[in-house]
């Protein structure tokens, strides 16, 4: 097969313990994209938050692709369009914030490339520091939240979370696509909408073949994707779970996975 496209998710799995793309990533993202396969950076991150990633890697040259926020928006990177949008209204926002607060977790959405909580946590930090954007502290998440946002966040202690996770699906599954991605990280986007059915949308906007698309992760929130694309890969150092689900195993992301996966998937034929 011959594959055109190729979808990863960050954290663990295209970024190191640095949380850096290494040189031989990097070099082989830039050989692939010359021959003409397209590169997505396909995280639950914002948009804002992956633009010195995509400038790094060359996306706009090559005319690649960012799909943020678990696939809630995918943006066009030669012209910073985005082609696909899909958000929560102000009275989602606001239940799931009630929801939150019932089962004493933090809560946090993105407002004006803003990360916008009433709380502060280590876990909170975490995504702060992750995504590198500034974080508002209000006094009333409500009053503050007064329109739409294409996601939000519970974050608490790992174990109590996957409980948590159980409730929000038995109250709101058919309401919200829900998934964990980091351990302290619940993700909460519209029903409907995840990294496959945004790998769905643009490998069809593309007039391309799902056979000939790859994904890369490493946790849960990377199932969808996995499931949808026409090759499901993962890094060495993926949960135990994603493993089973992939046709292909790379090395670990501190270990050139990714430039592995090119060479043995689009240059060793």
């Amino acid at each position: 097969m011959s594959y055109k496209i190729i979808f990863t998710d960050l954290d663990d799995t295209l970024l190191n313990s640095e949380k850096k793309i290494s040189h031989i990533d990097k070099e082989a993202i830039l050989k692939a994209q010359e021959v003409g396969v397209k590169f997505v950076l396909a995280s639950g991150r914002p948009t804002f938050a992956m633009y010195d990633l995509a400038k790094e890697l060359e996306l706009e040259k090559y005319e690649s692709f960012i799909l943020s926020f678990n696939g809630s928006i995918i943006t066009e990177c030669r012209n910073g369009k985005n082609i696909f949008e899909a958000s929560l209204t102000k009275d989602d926002l606001h239940l799931i914030y009630d929801f939150a607060k019932e089962n004493n977790c933090h809560i946090l959405t993105y407002l004006d490339n803003e990360i916008v909580s009433e709380t502060e946590s280590e876990y909170i930090d975490v995504e702060v520091n992750l995504t590198k954007m500034p974080h508002k502290v209000v006094k009333s998440f409500k009053e503050t939240v007064d329109r739409p946002a294409v996601k939000c966040m519970l974050l608490e202690e790992p174990s109590y979370l996957k409980e948590v996770k159980k409730r929000l699906k038995e109250k709101y599954g058919d309401k919200y696509s829900i998934a964990i991605s980091k351990p302290f990280f619940l993700e909460i986007t519209k029903l409907g909408v995840d990294k496959g059915v945004a790998l769905k949308n643009l490998v069809e906007t593309l007039g391309m073949k799902i056979e000939e698309s790859i994904a890369v992760g490493d946790s849960y929130n990377d199932l969808p994707m996995l499931k949808a694309a026409g090759l499901a890969a993962c890094v060495e150092n993926a949960n135990e779970d994603i493993k089973k689900v992939c046709s292909f195993i790379s090395k670990s992301n501190d270990e050139g996975g990714m430039a592995y996966l090119i060479e043995k998937l689009i240059f060793d034929k």
